[in-house]
């Protein structure tokens, strides 16, 4: 039987902090996952819980202030953060969130990504040209020669998306990081792009991470899922399984408020806490309702539970169904 393929990406053990005028803003903490080639990982979360952060540090591009105390973001074998920075440059590709923003509108498409590929990729641009002609034909673009000549107005929110597509696999990436990218897309156009990215990953042995904050998305499209809350690991494993019987009360919360759940439109009572003011213990535990008062005495590690599952509750076996929890 064949070894499994080492990691394309493997996050461990990592922390985030920025020094504020409020104080010290710990952003992630102990934050783990990794990525093999073919694998499309997830990772959710509300807003506040550190989603952004862990892309910039994957990316290799952490704001200016930013301090990594512990941790490492290793791109095949190599550490993004430390001297393996250079040998990522041009292998990870980036697919942002807004197809409308992230072009520029006074240059044309096909020149936009002609320039990624011209600082990244070796080659000809008669190569780099043909290699993107296939590649708009890959996602789906109508007329691919013509569309090189197009401005970004010219195409519609679809489009646009799959020409970032486009432009994240120009240079032949190993890893692709995908934040939140089809947040304005119309439910159609998003599954249809949804389809598309799990296509491209098994076609071409991609390394996938995508960030989202709809457990709906996770479902259709990724492997595994990591669930941050504040800026720490909650519970991480197979998606199936943490979909079907998610042990931790946050992911179980989480879940709850999605349209195909949900019973009524309460959702989580309170907000994440401000990343200057984390509470002592679980950083849940002032909003779980099954916290008791050992959750604020110390921080609960990540925990094996068989299946490659990991959860960060000591009360994690207590089998509450989620109609309790709310």
């Amino acid at each position: 039987m064949a070894e499994p393929a080492p990691p394309t990406l493997e996050v461990s053990g990592l922390a985030v902090e920025i020094a504020t005028d409020n104080g010290l803003a710990r952003i992630l903490d102990d934050v783990a996952l990794a990525v093999a080639p073919g694998e499309i990982a997830g990772v959710v979360g509300e807003s506040g819980c550190g989603k952004s952060t862990l892309v910039r540090a994957v990316l290799g591009i952490l704001p200016r202030g930013a301090r990594v105390p512990r941790g490492a973001v290793l791109f095949q074998g190599a550490d993004i953060l430390g001297d393996g920075a250079a040998a990522a440059r041009g292998r990870i590709g980036f697919i942002p969130q807004d197809p409308y923003l992230s072009l520029n509108p006074v240059f044309r498409a096909g020149d936009q990504i002609l320039e990624i590929m011209r600082r990244h990729a070796p080659g000809r641009r008669a190569d780099h040209v043909r290699r993107l002609v296939d590649l708009l034909r890959a996602v789906q673009i109508p007329e691919p020669e013509a569309a090189l000549a197009r401005y970004p107005h010219q195409f519609s929110g679809g489009q646009r998306q799959r020409l970032l597509i486009a432009a994240a696999l120009s240079c032949d990436p190993a890893l692709v990081v995908a934040d939140e990218p089809t947040t304005a897309l119309d439910v159609t156009t998003q599954r249809e792009i949804l389809a598309l990215l799990a296509r491209l990953a098994r076609e071409r042995g991609l390394a996938m991470l995508f960030v989202t904050h709809d457990f709906g998305v996770v479902a259709g499209l990724c492997d595994s899922v990591t669930v941050l809350y504040a800026g720490r690991v909650a519970e991480a494993g197979p998606v199936r399984a943490v979909l079907d019987e998610p042990r931790h009360p946050y992911a179980r919360l989480l879940l709850a408020c999605h349209p195909d759940r949900a019973t009524d439109l309460a959702g989580i009572p309170g907000t994440v806490p401000p990343a200057t003011r984390q509470p002592a213990g679980c950083r849940f535990h002032p909003r779980c309702p099954i916290a008791v008062a050992d959750c604020a005495a110390a921080v609960p590690p990540p925990v094996a539970i068989g299946g490659g599952r990991r959860v960060a509750c000591p009360r994690h076996d207590m089998a509450l169904p989620v109609a309790e929890l709310a």
